[in-house]
């Protein structure tokens, strides 16, 4: 048996270890990197260590421990309240609001996992207030980030340009572009309708806590929670309800030490969260316009708060979703071992040799997927299309349609939870619906391994318009 296949297998068998039992995914793939890595491929442990993604762990950390602090001083409630303010308290427009925005900010040129590193934080503040499935809100966030990525001016766009030029093969960078901005609006139409959308038409913000409730109730104690979320689970059909555990005690009042005011009074913007806003603001601003690390500047804004305000900076650090972390960091690395072995070469060189050119098409768009959810999409884009290269140009396989397609189909899995995009949402959300959120990212990013490929191969590739 290859090395290539064994270390397939032992993916298989990590996935199907950490779904039957308590073990720790990102656990057992470092444990399968070690393993395969030393009896297999007889790599030494820097060299097993030179997969760890460092980049993607000071991310993660960073911007997590940068949004506990602002989530503890109150930022996060005061962008909230401004954010819906501007939709005029429209709440079915707020995830549409987040798809744009992350889209404008990839369209001029963003790195995607910068983009959502940024939005999510905020994205995720208006699921906890307005009771909107983080799912949804994550999903909302990253299509943007993937349909404004392949504009001229973007990363994924200048990769995949740059590459199909290289190659003397035929390029449109507009249809590019419009191609994968329309599939990722029809996607996030299903994404919204599928994961509780529905329920959020007609319901309307007060631009602090969220309420279903008229005017006239301000001051008289709130609808249980318990019973809110029965009528809203009534509503959505089964959508996300964040529901309280067990034996936890159920609020009745708003507490007078959140700082959210009721009866339409603004949240007030202090100094601290005055700065907070400014340190959010140069984060972006290096991360977009100068292309400073997104993970780093994180962490260095993150840290200039704590000295600053030390009161509010009190527990952050445990803030951090180190268990995700782990789980990222873990199944990364394993993945990076993968690539080192050769096992995507190796693959992509069996689909490569088949001759049936629409086949193949359909093949290579369907590896590009499951690989990039596991991997940097950057990589796979760079990668892939030179293995399409031969029997492109042959001309059976229209070259505009191939690359649109291939391009859609490695993009839309940044929805997977172990892709630097998916890692980031599941990160920011609340910590008691993590879980659920991985879960049905996992889901959906797995789903979508399929379906795009044969989507996008079914419109783009095989009529032969393209």
């Amino acid at each position: 048996m290859s090395v290539e296949i064994i270390s397939i297998l032992v993916l298989v068998v990590v996935f199907l270890i950490a779904t039957l039992t308590s073990a720790h995914m990102g656990a057992l793939a470092l444990v399968a990197a070690f393993v395969v890595g030393t009896a297999v491929v007889g790599e030494t442990p820097d060299e097993i260590f030179g997969g760890f993604p460092g980049d993607l762990f000071v991310i993660l950390a960073g911007v997590t421990y940068l949004f506990a602090l602002a989530k503890n001083n109150g930022t996060v409630d005061w962008l909230v309240h401004v954010s819906v303010s501007a939709v005029r308290g429209r709440i079915a427009l707020i995830p549409w609001v987040m798809f744009l925005v992350t889209a404008l900010i990839t369209a001029v040129g963003a790195v995607v996992p910068a983009a959502v590193a940024i939005i999510a934080p905020v994205g995720m503040g208006f699921a906890v207030r307005y009771r909107i499935n983080p799912v949804l809100m994550g999903l909302m966030i990253i299509n943007g980030a993937s349909a404004g990525g392949f504009s001229p001016m973007s990363i994924f766009g200048g990769i995949t340009n740059g590459v199909v030029a290289r190659n003397g093969l035929e390029g449109s960078p507009g249809l590019l572009f419009a191609g994968s901005f329309v599939f990722n609006v029809l996607l996030s139409l299903v994404v919204f309708f599928l994961f509780g959308g529905r329920s959020l038409i007609g319901r309307r913000g007060n631009g602090g806590a969220a309420s279903d409730d008229p005017p006239a109730a301000a001051g008289r104690p709130k609808t249980p929670a318990s019973s809110r979320a029965d009528r809203l689970d009534a509503q959505s059909g089964g959508a996300f309800v964040a529901r309280p555990e067990p034996g936890t005690a159920v609020a009745t009042a708003p507490d007078p030490a959140e700082p959210v005011e009721t009866g339409g009074s603004a949240i007030t913007l202090t100094p601290e969260r005055g700065l907070t806003v400014l340190g959010i603001i140069v984060l972006a601003v290096g991360a977009l316009a100068f292309g400073l690390d997104v993970g780093l500047m994180a962490i260095t804004v993150a840290v200039a708060l704590t000295l600053l305000s030390p009161k509010s900076s009190k527990g952050a650090v445990n803030q951090i979703a180190w268990p995700t972390v782990l789980l990222i960091c873990g199944i990364v690395t394993y993945v990076s071992l993968m690539e080192r072995m050769g096992t995507v070469d190796y693959l992509g060189d069996r689909v490569a040799a088949i001759g049936v050119p629409l086949l193949a098409a359909v093949l290579i768009c369907l590896i590009g997927g499951a690989v990039s959810a596991f991997a940097s999409t950057t990589g796979i884009l760079g990668a892939l299309i030179p293995l399409a290269v031969p029997f492109l140009l042959g001309g059976e396989v229209g070259a505009i349609g191939m690359i649109t397609a291939l391009a859609i189909s490695s993009s839309v899995v940044d929805s997977s939870p172990f892709s630097t995009s998916g890692a980031l949402v599941v990160a920011n959300a609340p910590e008691e619906d993590r879980n659920r959120a991985f879960r049905h990212l996992m889901g959906w990013g797995m789903s979508m391994i399929v379906v795009a490929p044969l989507v996008t191969w079914s419109v783009l590739v095989v009529p032969g318009w393209l």
